[in-house]
């Protein structure tokens, strides 16, 4: 009976959707039986046992060493999620937490404060690998038909795992639109060095400059020592120093600094993510799990991190990283009311990252959802 109440629900939730049998995708592992169409595990209540059945939905049978890739928080965000939720999965897996430090100024930057901020938020529980604590490693994506991008710098250690659970918290990001897998893989992966370089050359706006309390916060946050106060104590953008990664914009906890009204550049930025998430997508095997939880415009980078704008949601998990974004993207949609949620909060659409990363046949925006009960 219980294998009849799933298959009647496939069928329901298959025939909602569109479904193009020409198109052709380099891994048909990522796939369901038609490779053009795309499984979406969805459970509504999120708890620890829930985050392993879920995983254990996938059918997933990694060997040998794994990782999680995980976002610690920053220091003073509220957001991050519960490091709780992932004690059974750990246990199970047996796998370790893995990160790479940060590119703008803070805990996360150096590896010895950045597990130190870990273990405060609570991951006590499994080890913890920083990947680019002993250097970088540089990759030739010459062949890999891309805009942007002829090298990636990814954190050393990356090639010391055989498969990754992408754990990632599904919520927004001021340049990004959202934060999900893609751009767990492709910030969470890359060193420093890789950060810098995938960061967009868009200057932010000032505005409302009158609005500004003198806290300094974007200015001890800016990697690039780009801001700073004028004689007059006017806060202040130097455009030739600023490398675009929008750590400002999450500090400012009077929103005056925002993203900037010519936006031609905008899906660069996206591309440049989706270019260095293929990499990593690419090179090892992986599965998704993400969480809709605590999501606000911000991202868990930001120690002022915006309260959440609509409830929480549940777990998603698949095996395709592009049907896994859109499942996420159109649950939020449809949880705020409104086609782009995202787009309503902090004025930036993400969707641009799931539109290049099915172009770059890194999976199907075509999905079954199956929801578990």
């Amino acid at each position: 009976m219980r294998k009849l109440i799933l298959i009647a629900s496939l069928i329901i939730i298959y025939s909602s959707v569109g479904v193009n049998a020409n198109q052709n995708y380099n891994n048909p592992s990522h796939y369901s039986n038609n490779d053009s169409v795309a499984i979406v595990y969805f459970i509504k209540e999120i708890t620890p046992e829930n985050v392993l059945k879920i995983y254990k939905a996938i059918g997933v049978d990694f060997k040998g060493k794994t990782g999680v890739k995980i976002h610690f928080g920053e220091d003073g965000n509220k957001n991050f999620l519960n490091p709780l939720l992932t004690k059974p999965l750990m246990e199970y897996t047996g796998a370790s937490w893995v990160e790479t430090n940060v590119l703008y100024v803070g805990k996360r930057r150096f590896t010895d404060t950045h597990i130190a901020l870990a273990k405060k938020h609570g991951f006590t529980f499994s080890p913890i690998d920083i990947l680019d604590s002993e250097g970088e490693i540089d990759i030739n994506t010459e062949n890999m038909g891309f805009k942007h991008f002829k090298r990636v710098k990814i954190g050393s250690k990356f090639d010391n795992y055989d498969n990754f659970i992408i754990y990632s918290h599904f919520k927004g990001h001021g340049s990004a639109g959202f934060g999900g897998a893609i751009k767990n893989l492709a910030m969470g992966f890359a060193s420093p060095g890789g950060k810098m370089a995938q960061h967009a050359s868009e200057v932010p706006m000032l505005s409302n400059k009158e609005k500004c309390n003198k806290c300094s916060n974007c200015i001890k946050n800016c990697p690039a020592d780009a801001l700073f106060f004028d004689s007059d104590s006017v806060i202040m953008i130097n455009p030739d120093k600023c490398i675009g990664c929008a750590k400002c914009i999450a500090e400012c906890p009077k929103k005056i600094i925002t993203p900037s009204n010519n936006r031609p550049q905008t899906n660069v930025f996206l591309e440049r993510l989706v270019e260095y998430a293929y990499v990593f997508h690419n090179r090892r095997p992986m599965t998704y799990i993400n969480v809709l939880a605590n999501i606000s415009s911000s991202c868990d980078c930001s120690a002022r991190a915006p309260l959440p704008f609509t409830q929480d949601i549940g777990i998603l998990a698949s095996n395709d990283i592009v049907a896994i974004e859109q499942a996420s993207h159109d649950l939020v949609a449809k949880g705020h009311n409104c086609d782009d949620a995202f787009l309503k909060e902090s004025g930036v659409s993400g969707l641009g990252q799931i539109i290049y990363a099915e172009e770059l046949k890194m999976g199907t925006r075509k999905y079954i959802l199956v929801e578990i009960k």
